[in-house]
Parts: structure tokens; C-alpha cells; sequence
């Protein structure tokens, strides 16, 4: 599969508009199963040759256009190969750029995008530059990006970090919630402040949050995290409560770990 993956990476390439293209996911970074997909940054600058791009898929496959899939996860495409999943992902190479650019200056934001339920965090995009495999790259702008976004901007290290205050807010705003017996508003508020802290945590360790899969378990193996990390979140979010007193129960557990991790990540590290 890696020899066909690579094929259609330097058919892909001579699409006009396209960059170069990049294994990510999993299978980058050596973290894949046997059934996990293979997964193609489609990188391309300006006006991507869309009817070209849909003769590479073949007839029997939707391509979407820039934009096709929502604002950040651009479009692309899923096929088969042999029965395994191999997806595109388009990624507009002066946007990813503009990203990288805020991201050394300690900028970053995060936008609404299906498939994200924590929200697309705009880092991702250099985390995929910086943990993805080059398969074609004919003017080399790929592999000059990936170089320089191999070391982590300590600015962006500064503003995820930080940006753990949001846990604490939101922590306060959801024992509000529990008073009334609202559920789903104490659900939701405690997973976005998990996932405040788990990207928190990534970057205290200068490590790309790329999304929300997996994400928990890697972050209660890093150093800021306190003891029992990710059984404390599972019991938090596996079963919030459904009355009032159970749900502040919960909250007042959610603001301990809150409390904690937010402590540990203000302690000076490298």
C-alpha cells in the first residue's frame, strides 16, 4: 500500500495548482492499526485544477472543491484502494503559511468544523507540516516549511499554556448550570475544558495537538498533568449526573482537576 500511496502522491502532484503532497495522520507518525486510513495532505496555492484533480479519483469518486467540506478542513476526497481508505485532504499552502506565521507569534484561533467537536485548532495545520512524510514535493516548498516547523514556537508554547483559564472560567460557569440541573450545558462546558487542557498540555510539552482523537490519553502521559489524569476525566465525563446535586458533585471534582493541571502548567519547564 505504501508503494501505491506514493504512486498516486506524484499523480497528485502533476495536477495543476497542486504543491506537493504529504502522508499525515497515524500513518505518519508510526501510530496506525492495521485498519486505519491513509491519509494525503493534498497541498496546492492559488487555483487548484479541480476537473484534473477529479480524473485522478476516477469517475466513481466525489471530489470537494476548496471550502466543499467546511472553512477549515478545505475538501478533498475518500476512496478505496484494494479495499483500504485512502482520503485527500486540500490544503490551501498560503493559508497553512499565514497559520505558521501566526503560530511564531504566539496567534492562533479556533473555528467550527464538522468532524472537530472541540473546534479546529489552527496550530493543526503546522502540526501536520511538522509530523507529516513528504511523498512529492517538486519544488521543495514542503520540506523547507517542515524544516522550519520542526521546532516548536516557544510564543505559541506561551498562548496555548495560558489559554488554560478558559478551563477555569469554564469550570465557574457550568457549577451555574448544575444549579438549574442542565445536563447538557454542564457536559459541554466540561469537555471544552478538557480539551483546553489537554491542548494545554501539548503545548507545555512543545507537542502538536493535531485533534481530539487519542488526544486524552497522550496528554495524561505528559509532564504537567496530574496523577490519574485520564481516569479522573473519564469519570467526569462518562456520566455527569443527571440532577442537581449530582451534577455539582461533578463540577466541584472537574474544578480539583482544573485547579491542579492549571498549577502545574504555570511551573517553569526547559
Amino acid at each position: 500500500m505504501r508503494a501505491i500511496t506514493e504512486h498516486m502522491a506524484g499523480q497528485l502532484a502533476d495536477v495543476p495548482g497542486v504543491v506537493g503532497v504529504m502522508l499525515g495522520g497515524s500513518r505518519a507518525r508510526g501510530e496506525h492499526r492495521p485498519e486505519s486510513d491513509w491519509d494525503l495532505g493534498v497541498y496546492y496555492r492559488g487555483d487548484l485544477d479541480l476537473a484534473a484533480l477529479r480524473v485522478s479519483a476516477g469517475p466513481e469518486v466525489e471530489v470537494a472543491g476548496p471550502g466543499g467540506w467546511g472553512p477549515w478542513v478545505n475538501g478533498g476526497a475518500w476512496l478505496r484502494v484494494d479495499g483500504v481508505a485512502v482520503d485527500w485532504i486540500l490544503r490551501d499552502l498560503d493559508r497553512v503559511e499565514r497559520v505558521w506565521a501566526d503560530c511564531r507569534e504566539g496567534r492562533y484561533e479556533v473555528g467550527v468544523q464538522a468532524g472537530h467537536p472541540l473546534g479546529f485548532w489552527s496550530p493543526c495545520y503546522a502540526g501536520e507540516v511538522a509530523l507529516g512524510r513528504v511523498l512529492a514535493d517538486p519544488a521543495g516548498e514542503l520540506a523547507s516549511l517542515q524544516a522550519q516547523t520542526a521546532t516548536y514556537p516557544e510564543p505559541l508554547r506561551g498562548a496555548l499554556t495560558a489559554g488554560a483559564w478558559e478551563a477555569e472560567f469554564l469550570v465557574g460557569v457550568a457549577a451555574k448550570g448544575a444549579a438549574r440541573g442542565d445536563t447538557l450545558y454542564v457536559s459541554l462546558c466540561l469537555s471544552r475544558a478538557v480539551g483546553v487542557l489537554v491542548q494545554a498540555l501539548y503545548a507545555h510539552d512543545r507537542r502538536w495537538c493535531l485533534n481530539e482523537k487519542g488526544a486524552l490519553a497522550v496528554a495524561a502521559r505528559l509532564p504537567g498533568a496530574p496523577q490519574e489524569f485520564e481516569r479522573r476525566v473519564r469519570s467526569l465525563l462518562g456520566a455527569a449526573g443527571e440532577s442537581a446535586g449530582a451534577l455539582a458533585e461533578t463540577v466541584e471534582r472537574a474544578r480539583a482537576l482544573v485547579e491542579e493541571t492549571v498549577a502545574a502548567l504555570r511551573v517553569p519547564r526547559g
